[in-house]
């Protein structure tokens, strides 16, 4: 990967694609791109801490390999898998001719029959790849150190095959939403950057951005009552990817500004609880909505 010469031009690469980074995170991402050290963001829920390693693969035209972490994950999700059903196709057919040698059983956990997971695959496509590991924090505690030799080395351990070691280390970024700590041998195999939620001129911003179609006043009323509602009590706080499909929903239904009619009417789309859209409803519409 071609990397940027300077941060402000790892902001603006960004900026093309999308992606509105303030500094800390592009001096961040550009140390990281640099040293070529995996780099673990965490932060709330909708901050689009998975969105940057999505524009980072567009921007520089390398192919996002995800690897989504959820409770219960394994080494097989997540490394590699043996094509059993083939194998048993091959054992049958040495079988049927009688070949039984150590060279033909062997091949049985050759590559041939071998099915790539996303670690095993960003590390053989190397730095033609940005790895994904998203919402690590959901996974546990022994899946976090079966992480750490790809984390430190740039490698994974086959036991059939041997180890494999990327020639030059794929881009990697790792996500958590902070549900639990994660174990400090993790992060010290990380750089590590905090994406806060942006303010209001921000979000109004990358909403002017992700929707054309909505205006300049309607990006800033939402971004503002995105805001507002973000400072109540909710179950789930709105992120900038509500903020995003709120103002495109307006936009789609001709709203030329949030009105509490037009807030009304799409309060589903920015509030995901029953309970959350009773909260907003008792606090009164109109003092959400309001801009200026």
């Amino acid at each position: 990967m071609e990397r940027p010469e300077t941060v402000g031009r790892l902001t603006e690469i960004l900026r093309q694609g999308g992606y509105l980074a303030d500094r800390g995170l592009s001096t961040a991402l550009f140390v990281s791109l640099n040293l070529q050290r995996p780099i673990l963001l965490e932060g709330e829920v909708g901050v689009g801490k998975t969105e940057v390693a999505k524009v980072l693969a567009q921007v520089f035209g390398r192919k996002l390999i995800r690897l989504q972490c959820y409770e219960g994950i394994d080494t097989n999700q997540a490394l590699y898998e043996w094509d059993y059903a083939r194998q048993m196709l091959q054992i049958r057919a040495l079988s049927e001719h009688q070949i039984a040698d150590d060279a033909a059983v062997d091949q049985l956990f050759g590559p041939k029959f071998l099915l790539e997971r996303p670690l095993l695959e960003a590390v053989r496509a190397g730095d033609q790849a940005v790895l994904l590991i998203d919402e690590v924090d959901r996974a546990d505690d022994e899946f976090e150190a079966f992480l750490f030799e790809m984390l430190a080395e740039s490698s994974v351990t086959i036991p059939e095959l041997g180890t494999r070691h990327a020639v030059v280390p794929p881009v990697v970024i790792l996500t958590s939403n902070r549900t639990r700590d994660l174990h400090d041998a993790l992060k010290r195999r990380c750089l590590y950057h905090w994406i806060g939620f942006p303010d209001a001129a921000r979000v109004a911003a990358i909403i002017r951005r992700r929707v054309p179609g909505a205006s300049e006043a309607l990006a800033g009323e939402v971004a503002a009552a995105v805001a507002r509602l973000r400072a109540l009590e909710l179950t789930k706080s709105p992120g900038i990817s509500e903020a995003i499909t709120w103002a495109g929903a307006l936009t789609v239904l001709g709203a030329p500004t949030l009105s509490e009619v037009a807030a009304d009417a799409t309060m589903s789309v920015v509030i995901k609880y029953p309970e959350d859209e009773q909260a907003v409803r008792e606090a009164g519409l109109a003092s959400v909505v309001r801009y200026g």
